[in-house]
């Protein structure tokens, strides 16, 4: 079975992690998105708003889970017995930020059984980030173009 996980922190879930889900769904068996729980980070929403968020917004795809986690991600796909992880590209920087995180885990794993994939972002897209809704959130402006329907309330 091909499943892949697609972690991060999804403080919101944007239009851009939902294109890569969307294009992805038919490369695999099952994705779960699994929300990464950093003590040192502070989210603009909990956890449980995250979960829901996300559920919401793929409750039309049976294949799609949704899952949190603390530590490694790599701890996590083995505790999982996943062999993908899925990451979105949105422009050269985060290439190679995720091409270090991508050789890091393959050295953790020492097996090599944990592929990262990487999924440009579409190009209508790949200027949304949560940082950037959250910033805009908080100065009152309309995120609601870059969030899925389940963001925004």
């Amino acid at each position: 079975m091909r499943i892949a996980v697609f972690p991060g922190s999804f403080d919101p879930i944007t239009l851009g992690h939902y294109d890569i889900v969307e294009r992805a769904y038919p490369l695999f068996d099952k994705i779960i998105i699994a929300i990464g729980q950093n003590s040192q980070k502070k989210y603009m929403f909990s956890l449980e708003q995250r979960k829901e968020f996300i559920k919401q917004t793929f409750k039309d795809f049976p294949n799609v889970e949704v899952d949190s986690f603390e530590g490694l991600t790599i701890d996590y796909c083995r505790s999982k017995n996943v062999n993908f992880i899925l990451r979105g590209l949105r422009n050269p920087a985060d290439f190679e930020f995720e091409k270090a995180i991508a050789q890091t885990n393959r050295t953790l794993t020492h097996d090599n059984k944990i592929e990262t994939i990487f999924l440009l972002t579409s190009a209508g897209k790949s200027f949304i980030s949560s940082s950037i809704v959250r910033e805009i959130i908080n100065f009152k402006g309309n995120y609601e173009l870059m969030v899925p329907d389940a963001v925004r309330v």
